[in-house]
C-alpha cells in the first residue's frame, strides 16, 4: 500500500453553502480525490464539515484546509478553523482559475472547483493563512460603508435634480430629498472621524499609510482603502497577483491570423480597489511628469484615453505595492533608474 504524504480539503465556498472535496498525495506525487460533499455556511456547518473530514483523513498525515479568497464568504469559516489548530490556506482566485485551465475539465460546476481547489492544494506548497490584524478588517468595514453611502447620496442628488426640472415640483419631496442629502452628508463626515480615529491609534498603520501617500494623487483613503483590501498585502507576492486581485490584468483573445479580440481589463477582482485608484490616476496624470509621460505616449499609439488611463491605474497600484515591500517614500526618479538598469543589463 503506498504512503499518504499528504491531505487536502478543497473548499469552494459561497454565500450559503460549502462545496468541498478532499485529496491526499501519495509518496509517487500521486493525488486522488476520494470524498465529496456540501455543508451550510454558518457555525452549524462547519462543526459537521471538520467532524465529517476528521472521519474520512489519517490523524498522523499532514492535513490542510484550502480555499479561495471570495470577498467576505470565506472569512467565517476561515476564522472558525484557525481558532480549531486547523492549517489554512487561502488562495487568489485567478491562482485556481489559471490552473483549472491545465486540467481536463470541459465542464465548471461546484464540485468540479472544489476538486481542483483539493488537488492545487495537494500540488503546491501553500503558505499557511494567519488571521490579518483585526484594524485591516475594520477599515475595509468603514471604507465600503462609506462608498454604499456615496452611492446612496448620488442616487438622492439625482432624484432631487429630476424633481426640480419639473414644472411644479414637489415642496414636499424636493424637502424630504434634500433630508436624505443632508443625512447622508452627515455618515461619511462620520465615517471619515472613525477612519482617522483608527489610524491615530495604530502608529504601524499610520506609517504605512502615510508613506503611500507620497505617491502623487494618492490621498488618505486610497491608502486605507488598498492597505484594508490587501489586509495589508497578505496574500500578495508580487506585482502580477496584486494586478490580478484587483482585476486590472489585460485579457486578449488570439488564434492565428484570423481571431484577434480585443484587449480589455479582466475585472475579475476586486472592484473596491479598481475603483480606490481610478481618480488618483487621473490626479498622477496631470500633476506628475512621469505618470504625464505614460499617458500621452499611450494616446499617441492607441488614441484611447480611458484605456491610457486604466494602464496608468496598474502603475500605480503596482508603486504602491513597491513602495510597502521597499518600506520606502516614492521616489519620483524610480522609473529613470528603472530603465538605466535594463539598458545597463
Amino acid at each position: 500500500m503506498k504512503k499518504i504524504v499528504k491531505q487536502v480539503v478543497g473548499i469552494d465556498v459561497a454565500q450559503k453553502e460549502l462545496v468541498v472535496s478532499v485529496s491526499r498525495m501519495d509518496e509517487q506525487i500521486t493525488v486522488e480525490i476520494f470524498a465529496h460533499k456540501s455543508f451550510p455556511n454558518n457555525p452549524k456547518g462547519f462543526t459537521a464539515l471538520m467532524a465529517w473530514v476528521e472521519k474520512l483523513t489519517d490523524a498522523e498525515v499532514y492535513l490542510s484546509y484550502v480555499m479561495e479568497a471570495t470577498g467576505v464568504y470565506h472569512e467565517r469559516l476561515a476564522y472558525f478553523l484557525e481558532e480549531k489548530g486547523k492549517a489554512v490556506s487561502i488562495v487568489l482566485p485567478s491562482k485556481i482559475s489559471n490552473y483549472v485551465r491545465t486540467l481536463d475539465v470541459k465542464t465548471v460546476t461546484d464540485k468540479t472547483a472544489s476538486e481542483a481547489i483539493a488537488r492545487f492544494g495537494a500540488e503546491r506548497k501553500l503558505d499557511n493563512w494567519k488571521r490579518p490584524k483585526a484594524i485591516f478588517k475594520k477599515l475595509r468595514q468603514l471604507t465600503r460603508e462609506r462608498d454604499q453611502v456615496l452611492a446612496d447620496r448620488t442616487v438622492a442628488k439625482n432624484q432631487l435634480h429630476a424633481e426640480l426640472a419639473e414644472a411644479e415640483p414637489g415642496k414636499s419631496s424636493v424637502d424630504r430629498i434634500k433630508k436624505k442629502i443632508a443625512f447622508f452628508d452627515k455618515q461619511e463626515k462620520e465615517i471619515m472621524t472613525e477612519l482617522k480615529v483608527i489610524l491615530s491609534v495604530d502608529d504601524e498603520i499610520k506609517r504605512l499609510v502615510a508613506l503611500i501617500c507620497t505617491l502623487p494623487g494618492v490621498g488618505l483613503l486610497t491608502a486605507i482603502i488598498v492597505l484594508a483590501e490587501t489586509n495589508g498585502f497578505e496574500l500578495i507576492r508580487n506585482k502580477r497577483q496584486l494586478v490580478s486581485y484587483a482585476g486590472l490584468d489585460v485579457k486578449e483573445k488570439q488564434s492565428g491570423t484570423s481571431v484577434r479580440g480585443k484587449p480589455r481589463i479582466s475585472k475579475k477582482g476586486n472592484r473596491f480597489l479598481r475603483k480606490a485608484m481610478h481618480f488618483p490616476a487621473l490626479c498622477a496624470i496631470r500633476h506628475d511628469e512621469k505618470y504625464k509621460a505614460i499617458f500621452a505616449r499611450l494616446i499617441s499609439k492607441h488614441g484611447i484615453k480611458m484605456k491610457a488611463a486604466v494602464c496608468v491605474q496598474r502603475k500605480m497600484l503596482e508603486m504602491i505595492y513597491t513602495i510597502f515591500k521597499k518600506q520606502e517614500a516614492y521616489d519620483r526618479m524610480y522609473y529613470q533608474k528603472l530603465a538605466e538598469v535594463q539598458v545597463g543589463a
